[in-house]
């Protein structure tokens, strides 16, 4: 029977790690982190291993405290202004098989008080990748086409992140797809109802959501010659 993996307690937690984001308060809560944010997800992430594969079976989900795929609970506070030294959302990555760190291809789940979301692609890759990406949307523009404008791809997800102002050096300012071009990141984005993290179907949903990207994912990874099938 299908159960839900997170409860209002959660939110309840992440709101009030907001407003007391400290070390101290943090040690002193460290067993409700665990009750409403670490266990629960964790759980999440096991069962979503016996059904990624049949997605495909080059992406990953692992259920460790550490070193899996439920990001780290500590902030890195060494470049920014804000040295509070915890984030305030969960963030769940299920990583290509061949990647080694966010930047690699992936699906994500994102949850916050102010905002639930599902993400599908590759955020902010390096120089060599994103190069790829571009010159295989010029080389395979038709296959591109296809699966960006995937009609349940396009139904539930935008693809979001920062572009260039103008072309990228050795690509044409008028070339007709010059807006995907543009791109510095390639990671679509589906929001979703807050209401669904506490429901008992949300790893049905969050799969279904996932599926939706086949098409897209699976250009990705071609494009940086990384296996999907």
């Amino acid at each position: 029977m299908a159960h839900a993996y997170f409860s209002q307690a959660t939110f309840d937690f992440l709101d009030t790690l907001a407003a007391n984001n400290q070390r101290e308060w943090f040690h002193e809560h460290k067993a409700d982190y665990e009750a409403c944010v670490r266990t629960p997800a964790l759980n999440l992430i096991a069962d979503v291993a016996e059904v990624l594969p049949h997605l495909s079976p080059n992406f990953l989900a692992i259920p460790k405290k550490v070193g899996g795929s439920l990001m780290r609970v500590y902030r890195d506070t060494r470049f920014g202004k804000d040295k509070t030294p915890y984030k305030t959302n969960i963030g769940i990555q299920f990583r290509h098989s061949m990647g080694k760190d966010v930047h690699a291809p992936g699906y994500y789940l994102h949850i916050s008080t102010s905002e639930c979301f599902l993400g599908a692609g590759i955020w902010r890759p390096d120089g060599p990748s994103l190069g790829k990406i571009r010159d295989t949307i010029i080389e395979k523009e038709r296959h591109w086409i296809t699966a960006r404008d995937h009609q349940p791809f396009q139904k539930h997800y935008q693809i979001s992140g920062e572009s260039l102002k103008t072309a990228p050096r050795g690509y044409a300012k008028d070339h007709p797809l010059i807006e995907d071009l543009r791109r510095k990141d390639f990671i679509a984005i589906h929001h979703f109802d807050p209401n669904l993290v506490c429901a008992k179907n949300l790893k049905t949903e969050m799969m279904k959501r996932f599926a939706d990207a086949t098409p897209y994912m699976r250009f990705l990874c071609q494009a940086l010659a990384l296996r999907f099938d």
